[in-house]
């Protein structure tokens, strides 16, 4: 499907309701420069775990790694309260 859309002073355009459709996009997208023009993607979930550092982790959620890195954090906060 190939479509022309107009761009507004601001470099705004409307991508058609069945590309959206088709695509999952919702109220963001992700923009990227291609050899061959730009692409518009639908961003990543934050439950994909889509990223650099999901090899690094492997078997857990970002979440985790999240909780696992503010522990330390944490632990000295308790520790300075109760002094």
């Amino acid at each position: 499907m190939a479509t022309i859309a107009r761009v507004t002073k601001k470099g705004q355009a409307t991508i058609p309701k069945a590309l959206r459709d088709k695509f999952g996009i919702k109220d963001r997208v992700l923009v990227l420069a291609t050899e061959e023009g730009v692409l518009f993607k639908p961003p990543p979930s934050p439950a994909s775990d889509f990223g650099s550092l999901a090899s690094l982790f492997p078997g857990k959620t970002s979440k985790e790694v999240v909780e696992g890195a503010r522990s330390p954090d944490t632990e000295r906060d308790k520790k300075k309260l109760s002094l």
